[in-house]
């Protein structure tokens, strides 16, 4: 019961602020800019560009749940923002150790606004796509995800909301709470035109998890390891527990580093995670994950 008192005071909190800037909107005038630079920048203007980049990462992890083996893995990205606000992106994924040359493509696009100087946020659809030779990642079990996030810059920090709604083989949806603080320094380590930043974040994240179910019922290593059901069981076994339920499903804290310069940066990154109320045949543990990530930005 507590985990859904936080939850409701928080959405109520960026609630009333959402309001008070739609209405504040029809007094000031409708602001057309989006943060095109550091998180640290007051004033944000609209800018065509396009971002490139690779990452390493330790696991797999899907809204707070990994499957039960070790997957490293890259990926690439590619994203071009419009003046207007509209952007588009891509993505690729190879899972380390494992045959295919690729194991999944995201392709998307959304929509980035802003109210006020403090409140921005973003829409967007991404559809994901697996090669049938891929490894057996949790994430497989959906294949569209709508995106919508709300973030609010209280000066000493940043919160956001963000809600997905994904569908597939399992649909599902999350809320995922956010509060992360930006630090830059003011003392270069090569030269004028670099400088660290770290941004320290604590979310936790809300939602159903059937996608658990459809995975552990679907993959070689759950049939492998398991002997098939007795005819007229497989239901019951799949209604045994409640994935359908809204509840809270992890906790974690992050701590990115990142070295910056005018067109690039390289950050490495931890991630502490706590699942809580794991349901099915997932036996999650607190992990931690690390993830190495190199993005060039192109005005």
């Amino acid at each position: 019961m507590k985990y859904y008192f936080v939850l409701i005071l928080l959405l109520f909190c960026f609630t009333f602020s959402f309001l008070n800037a739609f209405a504040l909107k029809n007094w000031k005038g409708y602001s057309m800019n989006i943060n095109t630079t550091s998180d640290s920048d007051s004033t944000v203007f609209r800018k065509r560009s396009i971002t490139a980049g690779v990452n390493f990462g330790s696991d797999f992890q899907f809204f707070g749940r990994t499957g039960p083996i070790t997957y490293p893995y890259l990926s690439t990205d590619a994203i071009y923002n419009f003046k207007s606000g509209f952007f588009l992106y891509g993505s690729g994924v190879k899972v380390l150790g494992y045959k295919p040359l690729v194991d999944e493509l995201d392709v998307g696009g959304g929509y980035f606004f802003t109210y006020l100087k403090k409140i921005s946020g973003s829409i967007s659809y991404t559809r994901f796509i697996f090669n049938k030779d891929a490894a057996d990642v949790i994430k497989s079990a959906s294949s569209n995800d709508i995106n919508l996030k709300s973030t609010f810059n209280w000066k000493f920090a940043k919160s956001s909301v963000t809600f997905d709604y994904l569908f597939g083989k399992a649909n599902d949806y999350f809320i995922t709470i956010n509060t992360s603080k930006y630090i830059e320094t003011d003392w270069s380590i090569f030269d004028d035109k670099d400088y660290l930043t770290f941004n320290p974040t604590i979310s936790g994240i809300f939602g159903t998890q059937n996608f658990v179910g459809n995975y552990a019922s679907n993959y070689s290593f759950f049939l492998n390891n398991n002997p098939p059901p007795a005819p007229g069981t497989k239901d019951l076994e799949a209604n045994k527990y409640n994935n359908g339920r809204f509840t809270a499903l992890n906790y974690s804290f992050k701590l990115p580093i990142a070295y910056n310069r005018p067109h690039y940066t390289i950050e490495a990154s931890w991630k502490y995670s706590i699942p809580v109320d794991v349901e099915g045949i997932l036996k999650n543990r607190h992990e931690l994950f690390f993830n190495l990530t190199f993005y060039y930005v192109f005005f």
